[in-house]
């Protein structure tokens, strides 16, 4: 448990149409009815709660809320790699500056807890993997431990953050 930082203009653009709909215009234009603060931040934890139903990560009671630019999750999840995909799923949209982790892992036999890395310029997962495995090969792992975030190996971007799990031989 504890607060993540994201960079906040990078990820998916979940929240684009109702910025575009009167968060950032500073004169709202008379075809669109203006937006209240409320209905944003509902509208927004709407967003989140579609990101996390198409992540298919497992978790019971999701709590979502939203606090300026940070995301507050809590909930229940059977294991550690869960808690941490859910971490990066929300982390890594768009708009999210932080994510307050609040999820609880009710695994019986705790596993070792990933790194969360962020991505730099010149990255692959192939460069990460020889990085923290030794093996480029290896990356592969990194992928499928990132999925459904990330959906093509080749495709990462500096900022992003990737959660990179304890290679089990």
């Amino acid at each position: 448990m504890g607060v993540f930082s994201f960079l906040k203009n990078v990820g998916e653009k979940v929240f684009d149409q109702i910025e575009e709909q009167g968060e950032n215009r500073p004169i709202p234009q008379p075809e669109k009815p203006s937006v209240s603060k409320e209905n944003l931040q509902q509208h927004k934890i709407s967003l989140l709660q579609r990101v996390m139903d198409s992540s298919g990560v497992a978790i019971k009671h999701l709590r979502l809320a939203m606090q300026g630019t940070t995301v507050v999750v809590s909930g229940e999840v059977n294991a550690q790699a869960d808690r941490e995909r859910i971490i990066l799923t929300l982390g890594n949209v768009a708009g999210v500056s932080a994510v307050d982790d609040r999820i609880m892992v009710n695994a019986s036999t705790p596993k070792p807890k990933a790194v969360f890395y962020e991505v730099k310029k010149g990255d692959s997962l192939s460069k990460i993997a020889k990085l923290y495995y030794g093996d480029p090969m290896k990356y592969h792992h990194i992928f499928e431990a990132n999925q459904p975030m990330l959906t093509n190996p080749d495709r990462i971007y500096p900022g992003q953050k990737l959660r990179i799990p304890p290679f089990d031989n």
